[in-house]
This record gives structure tokens, sequence and C-alpha cells, in this order.
């Protein structure tokens, strides 16, 4: 499945985890100031922040994006100087880039949050007939959000397209690798169906998981200090009174809470999820048989593997009976999570309807990101079950040399643009 489309993965992904990691901690112990020496500084301390789109190609913003493209070049030098591979433009520059638009959008949602605390504010006093304006100053005000959420939309849309092609790369070279290999697998029960449907299954999740994940973490990253900024209009919290950091103890607890219960509940989905397929591909494998020999598919064995499936899928619909209660009820009660901890704030009169805008978006954003094996449960339990039938299949090409096929096709793949 890896090693198809990334050059040596074990060595590929630690290295690449280990130099993100570096890349990280350089940039917030010094490699933030070095903008200064080509007239891209950081913000000035106590600045007051850049409101709308502007933010985005402000010098801090300009000094980042440069910063991100000498690491990513530094990265793709060294892994097409050290173990070359046909498919490294997509794998390496392709994820980088999809990497980027999601960073991206992921600041689009913090300048958005930003543009929450004044702007409410400002209503709040007209509301309250504390403020005057005029209605060119208003629909400014919305013409700020409408150019963020305009960007953001866009960028989306594209990076949406780049991810789909480059799924459907990672799939391209699985299918290549496969079929490279058909002389050995070919008398593995289901191989076809690996091939091509387990494939195109593993690939479509990874395209959902993988963004999903990603935006995830870097929403988490991006959000955290906005929440902490944001805390101090909170003293404490509902029962537990005060404490530090309210904001992010309060979101932490409340999410890890919710994790352990929904991965309790679906603890035994991914082995019921495995039965099914290998159920269902017995009975697949006689109806294929059945359609070239009569004396194959009969209804007697047809209907006993059918009986199978039934019994396997109504097992699974039972369990998730419990596993569907315990997630949706914790999603209904995180729909009203932020108002309650902000309860007593809002009862003392210690925060304005700009700065709840505000708190309420930035802790749901940061809820969202530490729930996501919460909400994506089914897609990971789909996925185990996917990937096992896989790594059961290649398992066959593990250990042993490549065949002169695949070195052929490694060469064919290298004079030519795998694109």
């Amino acid at each position: 499945m890896f090693v198809s489309f990334f050059p040596q993965p074990k060595l590929f992904f630690t290295s690449a985890a280990v130099w993100s990691l570096a890349a990280i901690l350089f940039w917030f112990f010094g490699g933030e100031q070095l903008g200064a020496l080509i007239g891209l500084p950081p913000a000035a301390a106590g600045a007051p922040p850049i409101i709308g789109i502007a933010v985005l190609w402000s010098k801090p913003f300009l000094w980042f994006y440069l910063y991100f493209v000498f690491c990513v070049a530094a990265f793709y030098a060294f892994w097409a100087w050290y173990s070359p591979h046909p498919w490294q433009n997509w794998s390496i520059l392709m994820t980088a880039v999809i990497l980027f638009f999601i960073y991206f959008n992921v600041q689009v949602s913090v300048a958005v949050n930003a543009w929450y605390g004044p702007f409410f504010d400002y209503v709040q006093g007209l509301m309250s007939g504390t403020g005057k304006s005029t209605d060119s100053e208003f629909y400014l005000g919305l013409a700020d959000f409408s150019w963020l959420a305009l960007v953001g939309m866009n960028v989306q849309v594209v990076n949406a397209f780049i991810v789909s092609h480059w799924i459907f790369r990672w799939r391209t070279a699985m299918n290549d690798y496969f079929v490279a290999n058909w002389g050995r697998l070919r008398h593995i029960e289901g191989a076809s169906q690996r091939i091509q449907e387990d494939t195109m299954r593993f690939s479509q999740i990874m395209e959902d998981l993988g963004s999903s994940f990603v935006q995830s973490i870097m929403t988490l990253i991006a959000f955290l200090p906005v929440m902490i900024q944001l805390q101090a209009h909170i003293t404490e919290l509902p029962i537990v009174g005060a404490v530090p950091q309210p904001l992010v103890v309060a979101a932490l607890a409340w999410c890890l809470f919710g994790t352990i219960s929904v991965m309790v509940a679906g603890l035994k989905l991914p082995g019921l999820q495995f039965r099914n397929q290998r159920v269902e591909a017995a009975y697949r494998k006689e109806l294929v048989y059945g359609e070239d020999h009569a004396d194959r598919a009969q209804p007697a064995t047809t209907a006993e593997l059918f009986a199978n499936v039934r019994q396997n899928y109504f097992r699974l619909y039972f369990h998730y009976i419990y596993f569907n209660v315990v997630r949706y009820t914790y999603l209904q009660a995180d729909n009203i999570f932020s108002l309650l901890i902000l309860g007593p704030s809002l009862v003392a009169h210690k925060i304005t309807f700009g700065a709840l805008n505000q708190i309420s978006n930035a802790f749901g954003k940061v809820t969202g990101s530490l729930q996501f094996l919460l909400t994506s449960w089914s897609t990971i339990v789909e996925l185990q079950s996917v990937h096992k039938r896989l790594r059961a299949f290649e398992a066959t090409l593990q250990g042993e040399p490549l065949p002169d096929i695949d070195q052929r096709y490694l060469a064919r793949q290298s004079a030519e643009d795998p694109a």
C-alpha cells in the first residue's frame, strides 16, 4: 500500500515527522524573527490584530510562506537524491501543497474568529442604542467577512480537486504494483477484488479521513493560542470553580470523556466489519464461479452463504445500537457545552456579545479537532477492515526481492511522468 507510492515508507514517514518537528521548533525559537533580515518582521508585541483579508498577505504571513517553501524544498531534494521514486513529485511535493492549502484555510478560520469580536461588539452597541453607525459602515464590516469566506471557499475547492487527483495517483501506484506482481498473488482468495475494490475503497477512505485528520491537527494548533488569549474573560467553571486555563481544561476533559466513551462502545466493530468482508468475499466468489460453471452457485450453496452474510450483518447492526446511542448523545450534549461553561461569566456580565461569539467559535474549533476519533470512528472501522485485507494480501510479497517485471515497471515509471 505504501511502498508503491512513498520511498522507503518507514524511514520516509519517520524522517518527515522529525523534519517537521525540527522546522516547527526552529520557527518558534528564532526562525520567526529571521524574516526581519529581508524586511518581513513578525508583528510587534501589543500591536492590534489585522482584521480582514489583509492579514493573509501581511509581512509575518509572507515570511511563513517562504519558510514553508524552503523546508519542503530541502526535504524533497534530500529524498530525490537519497532514494529516487517514480511517484516522488506526488508523494512529496503535492502532499506539501495539500498541507499548505489546509493550513491556509485554517488561518482563514482564525481570521474570521478575529473578525467576530469587534464586529459583534459593534452590533451589540447598535442593538443597545449605545453606538451609532451608518449603513455603509455596517456593510463594510460584512464585506471583511465576505472576502475571507470567498477566498477560503475557493482555496477549499482547489484543494479538494488536488486531493482527489493525489488519492487517485496513490491508487494507480498500488494498482500497478499489485498487477506487476499478479503471478505471485493470483492464487490468493479474492485477489481480483483486493486489487480493484479494496484499493479503491482504501484510497477513498484515505481521501476523507486523511484530510480531516490533518485539518483537525492544524486547527488545534492554530486555535489553542486563540482560546488561551480569550479565556481572560473566564474566571471559573461551573461546579469545578476557579482553575488555571479554564477553557483548555474544559475542552480537554470534555473531549477525552467523549473519545474514551466512543472507543469503548465501538471496541468490537472493527472485528465485526472484517468478518463481514470475509463472508461477503466467499459469497461473491461462489457467484463468480457460477458464471462459468453450471454445477456451482447452486441454490442450497448460495442460500447457506447468504445466510452467513445475513447473520453477520444483523450482529453488526445490534452492536451499532449502543455505539450510536453513546455517540449521538454526546454530540447533542456538545451543542450546549460551551454555553454551559460560559454560564457563570455570562450571568456576571463579564463578557460581551463579540467575546461570546469569539470564545464559542474558538472553543468549538478546538473541541471539534479533539473529537476527530469520535466523529470519524465509523470510517476508521471501515479503514481498519480494508487495511487488514490488503495487509494480508501483500504479506505474500514481503521479504522477497522484486521480480524482473517490477524492475521493468519502476524503470519505465522513472522515465515517464507518472501524472
